[in-house]
């Protein structure tokens, strides 16, 4: 950062008071460390490393050190399934059980692939399919959710955030329409990782990033064990180098996801690479759950104390919406912005309006009403900057 106001816009003392702020948090022991980064009309005005990994060996951050992204790897499988649209491989209108026929019976044969992006499929808000079970192999998991988890209502009545099932289907669904037959890896891979240049960037825990790693410490209790066949603890999957999870799986650093989150700053299209159409992102990011409440966060909000507000759903995004509420997205940003965010670390957003870049990555799982209210600072503190 140089002098005052940089050429991109971004008040250089505004930043600094960034900074400071997630260092006060890390002093305060909200958590271990944070990665971030800003940016304006493409231009980074901060991106520092502050605090360490955890608390035993203290080692420090790094720019590019390598995070569990948690639900933030949605995202990366929302991308595969935009692309299987713009390829005519189905339709936002396609039942998923004409592609997955299995997953027939019920209510749950007319979720549409429209019902899964906006977290409207009327299927139970589960984080396992069954309790116990291995969650690091998708055929696996596909088969367990198949088996176990079916409709309680009408898909488009509510919205309830899915933490798995969608995504894990979705992940599921482009594989099989793939015409190579390729798995969910090599798609995401060949399709999303390779063409933007995010060579920090993985499903499951490459070998090669291993050393990098930041292995994901939960502060308060998980409400449930993340198990992997090697076996190598309570929230072992997220160490498995062959984890194929499209709902939690992927890792990255705050370089790689920036490039992803300007990727779709600009509409799709980063260095020559078109991912996806400014088409699909125009409709991908406009609300379409209404004034509907996003009944998991709804009890998160009744339970804080605080006035439950709209879901604010695009397709697969969560928005920052027009309501003055908490919000991972903070409360200056513009009604637009949008991005996606994992369990108490993990988020990036593009505020369209103002065209600033936000990806914050951060060591130590927090309570997730103190990580709204964490990310709703620094987004507030962020979007300040821009002047």
């Amino acid at each position: 950062m140089t002098g005052g106001n940089d050429p991109h816009g971004l008040d250089r003392e505004r930043l600094l008071q960034l900074k400071s702020a997630i260092e006060a948090d890390i002093e305060r022991g909200l958590y271990y460390g944070a990665v971030i980064l800003v940016a304006r009309h493409g231009v980074i005005g901060l991106h520092e490393a502050l605090g360490c990994g955890n608390s035993k060996d203290k080692r420090p951050l790094r720019k590019d050190s390598v995070f569990s992204l948690f639900s933030t790897t949605k995202a990366f499988t929302n991308m595969l399934v935009f692309r299987a649209i713009e390829k005519g491989l189905f339709a936002l209108t396609t039942k998923v059980s004409e592609i997955i026929p299995e997953f027939s019976g019920g209510l749950r044969q007319h979720i549409t692939f429209f019902h899964f992006l906006t977290h409207s499929s009327g299927l139970p808000s589960v984080f396992i399919p069954k309790p116990g079970m291995y969650i690091d192999r998708l055929d696996e998991v596909i088969k367990a959710i198949c088996k176990h988890v079916h409709s309680i209502e009408e898909p488009g009545v509510q919205v309830t955030y899915s933490p798995m099932v969608a995504q894990a289907l979705m992940g599921e669904a482009v594989r099989r329409v793939d015409p190579k037959k390729r798995s969910y890896r090599q798609l995401l891979q060949d399709e999303v990782l390779t063409p933007l240049q995010m060579k920090d960037t993985s499903i499951g825990v490459r070998s090669d990033l291993k050393a990098r790693h930041i292995v994901p410490i939960f502060l308060d209790q998980s409400p449930i064990d993340h198990l992997g066949h090697s076996n190598l603890g309570p929230n072992g999957a997220f160490e498995e180098e062959e984890a194929e999870m499209p709902w939690v799986g992927g890792i990255s650093t705050v370089p790689d996801l920036y490039r992803f989150a300007e990727m779709l700053r600009r509409g799709g299209e980063l260095d020559g690479a078109r991912i996806v159409s400014p088409a699909i992102l125009d409709k991908a990011t406009r609300n379409w759950t209404g004034e509907k409440p996003n009944e998991l966060f709804k009890q998160l909000a009744v339970a804080c104390g605080w006035e439950p507000s709209p879901a604010y759903l695009g397709l697969g995004f969560f928005l920052r919406g027009e309501a003055i509420c908490h919000s991972h997205f903070g409360t200056l940003t513009s009604p637009r912005t949008f991005g996606n965010l994992g369990a108490g670390s993990t988020i990036f957003w593009v505020d369209p309006e103002r065209d600033v870049t936000f990806v914050c990555l951060s060591a130590g799982v927090m309570n997730e009403a103190r990580n709204i209210e964490r990310f709703q600072c620094l987004a507030d503190l962020a979007i300040s900057a821009a002047v």
